[in-house]
């Protein structure tokens, strides 16, 4: 009897080929918005149509130990919200996954 389900597959193949022209253009805004009190969530627009971003959100929620989900934004589109504020961390994790470069992240916010 043989466990064929252990194969290793890494759900950023797609994302990231290895060379910087798959590497998406424009810039990524990253923004942190304050609820009520010391709550504040972290947004991400601006990311390519072509990644996953259910997969992403994933992986940052378990990176991060934080929630997230992806929402509609009437104006931005597909935006990605995390609990807390994961501005330097979604920065860092961003340039370390190869989904975007340092130059391309604009970070709003206090």
């Amino acid at each position: 009897m043989s466990i064929q389900n252990l194969n290793t597959r890494d759900p950023f193949a797609d994302a990231s080929k290895g060379n910087d022209d798959d590497i998406q253009d424009g810039l990524i805004h990253i923004r942190i918005q304050q609820r009520n009190g010391r709550k504040t969530l972290t947004t991400v627009q601006g990311l390519s149509q072509e990644y996953d971003l259910k997969k992403i959100v994933r992986t940052c929620k378990k990176e991060f130990a934080c929630n997230g989900t992806v929402v509609e934004h009437q104006e931005y589109g597909e935006v990605i919200q995390l609990q807390g504020d994961q501005r330097e961390n979604i920065c860092q994790w961003l340039t370390k996954a190869g989904l975007a470069k340092a130059d391309q992240l604009k970070v709003h916010g206090f």
